[in-house]
Parts: structure tokens; C-alpha cells; sequence
């Protein structure tokens, strides 16, 4: 079974994506989603052999719901600075230390930052300890980092290494 379903949790959230991109719930649309769901694992096991183990499920949607919430906050954030006084941006490189170790857990972070309007993650450390994040109007850079630890580190600490 393992090799013809290598990751199952994602053939179904790549399906539900792919209809989420089409905007159809036809059932060729269902079903060339399902098709793409299980191909696309498949095909890249070569390069992720190991099979994702979420830990906590109900942490998990905590942190989609914390992350879609601070996306909506920041595209408004961003719209209100850039509208305003644009000169008065205080942009910042901020290094925040890593509690994580997991490789996905880290990617998710790296991408998280990136998704939240705003904020860029810039670089990871060699030694994964550290991730470097541009940040659009910075007040505080130890709050930020606290931040991005406290909202988005913690819950994928929880979710992929307890």
C-alpha cells in the first residue's frame, strides 16, 4: 500500500488545492485532482522518502487559522503604511534564533514568514540555528522575533517533534 500511496495525506490536500485553483467542482476536475494527488507523491518519493507524521491535528488547524488570520492583519497593515507616509517605513533584517529542528517544520516557518505581507524570510543559517527575516516596519526586533516564535515556531514545534 505504501508504495502506491507514498504520502497519504497529501494526495487529498493536493487534490482539494488543485480544485481550489480551478475553482470547479466538476468531476473531471475531481478526478484529475485525485489523479494529481496520487502521481505527484509518487513521483517525487525519490526525493522525500520519509512520510510526514503530524503529531498534534488540533494544534495543526490552530496554526492555519492563526496563519490565514495574520495574512488578512498584514495585507491591511501593509496597505495602511503604504498609503500613509511610506517615508516613515522602518524596515529591518532581524535574526531569530531556531528551537526547530524538524526539516519541514523549518520550511513551513521559512514559508509562513513569507506568505504574511510584510516580512521576507531572507536566509537559514548553515546550521539551521538561525533564520534571517526582512521585515517591511519593524518597532521592536527582539519583539518581532518573539513574535514569530511565540505564533508560528511554537505551534510547529508542537506538531511535528513532541
Amino acid at each position: 500500500m505504501k508504495r502506491l500511496l507514498p504520502h497519504p495525506l497529501l494526495t487529498p490536500t493536493l487534490a482539494l488545492v488543485w480544485l481550489l485553483l480551478n475553482n470547479s467542482m466538476a468531476p473531471g476536475q475531481i478526478i484529475l485532482g485525485l489523479l494529481l494527488g496520487w502521481a505527484i507523491p509518487l513521483f517525487a518519493l525519490p526525493f522525500w522518502p520519509e512520510q510526514v507524521r503530524i503529531r498534534h491535528w488540533g494544534t495543526l488547524l490552530r496554526f492555519a487559522g492563526v496563519v490565514l488570520f495574520d495574512i488578512l492583519v498584514a495585507n491591511l497593515k501593509v496597505a495602511w503604511l503604504i498609503l500613509g507616509q511610506p517615508r516613515n517605513l522602518r524596515p529591518a533584517f532581524v535574526v531569530v534564533p531556531l528551537d526547530v529542528s524538524h526539516e519541514l517544520a523549518i520550511s513551513i516557518l521559512a514559508n509562513t514568514i513569507c506568505l504574511t505581507p510584510g516580512t521576507v524570510s531572507a536566509h537559514l543559517s548553515e546550521d539551521r540555528q538561525s533564520l534571517l527575516v526582512h521585515a517591511l516596519d519593524v518597532d521592536d526586533q527582539d519583539e518581532l522575533a518573539a513574535t514569530i516564535k511565540a505564533r508560528y515556531e511554537a505551534p510547529l514545534k508542537e506538531i511535528f517533534e513532541c
